[in-house]
């Protein structure tokens, strides 16, 4: 039998070794850990503002749609009451499927726009109708064609 003079010296490298793997390996894992603690918290879309300026958003767009308007004190309380409850019965749409969504937003413009009918007069409804294609007060315009590579680009000045 032969026997290995350098047996000791071999065995302390494979300690070294696997010393070193485990080291490593525990390193990453606390390195990382932040990481994967962070994908457990959703964050909200940047383009959503937090609650309390939502609520102030909606002010100020019945404040500019009285100016644009030229609502009356009854029609303000209406039209505050109607943008409210479309933003109650929104609000349950994050759980909703794509087509859910889209779906509940369609009946509930619908409903928006049967109420708006009801409060304003003919001219302030059209009016209504002509700045909401528009963006309406406080709002980004719609696009009226869909953004894609066979869209046209708006214009550069």
């Amino acid at each position: 039998m032969k026997v290995r003079p350098n047996k000791g010296k071999s065995q302390l490298m494979k300690m070294q070794k696997v010393s070193l793997v485990a080291a490593l390996a525990a390193g990453a894992l606390i390195a990382l850990s932040p990481l994967v603690r962070a994908e457990d918290k959703p964050t909200p879309p940047a383009s959503h503002p937090p609650t309390g300026q939502r609520a102030e958003m909606a002010k100020e767009r019945l404040a500019k749609m009285a100016e644009e308007l030229k609502l009356s004190e009854d029609q303000k309380t209406k039209v505050a009451a109607a943008m409210k409850a479309q933003a109650e019965a929104m609000h349950g749409l994050k759980e909703a499927t794509p087509e859910q969504r889209k779906e509940k937003m369609k009946a509930g413009r619908a409903e928006m726009d049967k109420q708006m009918k009801s409060i304003l007069t003919p001219e302030q409804y059209t009016k209504w109708e002509t700045l909401r294609k528009e963006g309406g007060p406080g709002r980004p315009a719609r696009r009226s064609a869909p953004a894609g590579p066979g869209a046209e680009k708006p214009e550069k000045n």
